[in-house]
């Protein structure tokens, strides 16, 4: 990638290298995707450790799979896939009740109000909140509205129909909603 900044270079372009046998490209694409996906995998697991192991498996997996890459253009939404896949089995391994969730910090502080002893109560109400939902149903509320994917996004990254995710969204909301009105109507 000599002369050309990070940036500049495409996903496919960066895939290209890779086959052709410049494995140390490959780094270009962690970097791109490694925040962002530590990220969601973090939400969905809710686990530090087990969200970097799922994501280094993703990568490792994408790395060794990427002949299989089809749409190299689209190298972020073919690893997503991978992650998505890794955080199931991962949760479906180790279900946790006492799992803790990371948000989005400057997005929750600009929403809560108040004191700041009341903003940390309310942030972890709302990560036991997430905790209890169904995993399938916190994975689309979190593609949805923390990875602020359109549902044919979601849909092409899950394998699930659109209306299928936006029950699941729905649901997911309800439930959030019944959950936190318990909490601040006691």
């Amino acid at each position: 990638m000599e002369g050309l900044r990070d940036m500049e270079v495409s996903d496919a372009a960066v895939v290209q290298r890779v086959l052709a046998g410049d494995g140390d490209a490959y780094a270009l694409l962690v970097g791109r995707y490694r925040d962002r996906y530590a990220r969601f995998a973090m939400h969905m697991l809710g686990n530090r450790d087990d969200a970097e192991e799922a994501l280094q498996d993703a990568f490792i997996r994408g790395y060794r799979s990427l002949a299989r890459c089809e749409e190299p253009e689209k190298f972020g939404s073919w690893l997503m896939q991978i992650l998505i896949n890794r955080c199931r089995t991962a949760g479906g391994r180790r279900i946790r009740r006492d799992r803790t969730f990371v948000h989005d910090e400057v997005a929750i502080a600009s929403a809560a109000t108040g004191h700041p002893g009341d903003q940390r109560a309310w942030r972890e109400e709302i990560q036991r909140a997430l905790a209890q939902l169904d995993p399938s149903q916190r994975e689309a509320f979190l593609l949805k509205h923390v990875e602020d994917l359109s549902y044919e996004e979601m849909a092409d990254l899950t394998g699930a129909g659109v209306s299928a995710l936006k029950m699941r969204v729905k649901r997911a909301c309800d439930r959030l909603r019944e959950l936190l009105q318990e909490v601040y109507s006691v």
